[in-house]
């Protein structure tokens, strides 16, 4: 190896350490309904990676991508208030139920069309959850307008 010249291992390693240092950052200073999407976002990329795995036929790759999809899920069910969410926060846990059970069957069976079904019913989530961020920063800032952040999701 040349001294000015970098191997693809040591380009990828940089570029490993740089997202990684960027995603810890990202978290120790988001707020919680940043945090959220965050999880949305990295599900969203997963699903998207472990869709063409399926399509080249890395089935090794496609399955560890697909259970960390599904941690993923658990992680966005596991914030949900039941108790004080109502209706939408139980929509959301059975919408997120059938997320999961979809995602292990394209698992099992390697079918490309579950996943995309999966992501579809993501973005639509993802969406609403981005549309109503302004809204519920501004409820959150000191002297901001009286509000509370959507029942549906708890926070800490």
């Amino acid at each position: 190896m040349e001294h000015g010249v970098l191997n693809s291992f040591a380009r990828n390693s940089s570029l490993a350490a740089y997202q990684t240092t960027s995603v810890h950052g990202g978290v120790a200073n988001a707020d919680p309904h940043r945090l959220v999407q965050m999880l949305m976002d990295a599900l969203a990329e997963r699903l998207n990676t472990a869709r063409g795995c399926i399509e080249n036929g890395e089935v090794g790759r496609k399955a560890k991508l697909l259970h960390s999809c599904v941690t993923l899920v658990a992680e966005l069910r596991g914030s949900l208030n039941l108790t004080d969410g109502g209706e939408l926060a139980q929509n959301l846990d059975n919408l997120y139920d059938y997320m999961t059970r979809q995602l292990l069957k394209a698992n099992a069976n390697g079918d490309a069309a579950l996943v995309i079904e999966v992501s579809g019913l993501l973005n639509e989530i993802r969406g609403a959850w981005v549309a109503i961020g302004p809204e519920v920063r501004k409820a959150a800032q000191p002297g901001g307008p009286v509000g509370q952040p959507p029942a549906a999701v708890q926070y800490g």
